[in-house]
């Protein structure tokens, strides 16, 4: 059994581990607010605009933006992988980093595979398993629109090049702050709506569909990367929030049981000392 003070000495080290991480989870929870009403408020607006895109798709031109609805054989694979700056959030970057590999492994095995981290915590470990392309992690400095709307521009331009036939997003889509569902989504080429019945939509265009449609395609996908990354933002903090949570729990756990162990211990030093002192009398009688 340990000595008083090495356990004195332990159960204030965990006083003060408690005190940090209890704070941490004060500040996500904070942070959580803003940003879960950030992507709530923003998700109905992509929704419909993606829907609005994929309607539009099926009688797209190539001169009218249908080079981005062009579904191609997949050789070459870019996969946006979205992770955090930032460390203490349970096993939200390992998840994203578990699901890129098991891509590469399986869905595209014997394709030219590379990845565009965002995130410095998805980068440091996938840069020694995969083929990096770039990394945005300095995205997370300043998040805001026109930065994201930088990535997706970059996106369309080396698609459009054929530097790559196909690109995913992979990220954690916000739940609630217990639960982050990690999803996989086609960024390009465009996917055609789903057909549901013999429904279909037929739009009017003014002043014209090509002009329309040229708008829109950038402005949806730009839309769609940043949704992503708030998804994830959110989704982080609300992760960070739960792992805190669970570590000043298992922190106080830890500090009773300590503190039974010492007052364990300081009972039976004081036993020890009783008996030393009784004997020693009862030597002294004799």
């Amino acid at each position: 059994m340990a000595n008083l003070k090495e356990i004195r000495n332990r159960i204030t080290s965990i006083g003060s581990t408690m005190q940090i991480t209890s704070a941490m989870k004060m500040v996500s929870a904070a942070k959580l607010k803003k940003a879960q009403d950030a992507i709530i408020q923003m998700r109905p607006y992509s929704n419909k605009l993606t829907e609005l895109l994929q309607n539009l798709s099926a009688t797209l031109d190539a001169e009218d933006g249908g080079a981005f609805t062009q579904q191609k054989e997949v050789n070459k694979v870019l996969i946006v992988a979205i992770t955090s700056n930032r460390g203490l959030c349970g096993g939200f970057n390992s998840a994203i980093i578990k699901h890129v590999k098991m891509l590469s492994e399986t869905k595209y095995a014997g394709k030219d595979v590379s990845v565009l981290t965002i995130g410095k915590k998805g980068h440091d470990i996938l840069a020694k398993t995969s083929k990096i392309y770039d990394n945005q992690s300095e995205l997370y400095d300043d998040l805001n629109f026109d930065n994201a709307a930088l990535i997706a521009e970059n996106l369309m331009e080396v698609f459009l090049k054929g530097s790559f036939d196909k690109i995913e997003l992979v990220y954690n889509r916000f739940k609630n702050a217990a639960t982050q569902i990690v999803t996989e989504e086609q960024f390009l080429p465009i996917l055609p709506p789903e057909k549901v019945g013999n429904t279909s939509v037929d739009y009017i265009f003014e002043p014209s569909k090509k002009e329309i449609v040229l708008g829109i395609i950038p402005k949806s996908l730009k839309t769609q990367l940043y949704k992503a990354i708030r998804d994830s933002f959110a989704a982080e903090h609300g992760a960070r929030m739960t792992a805190m949570h669970k570590a000043t729990d298992n922190a106080k756990d830890l500090r009773n049981e300590l503190l039974l162990q010492y007052n364990k211990a300081r009972q039976a030093a004081i036993t020890n000392e009783i008996l030393e002192i009784v004997g020693g009398a009862e030597a002294l009688k004799g």
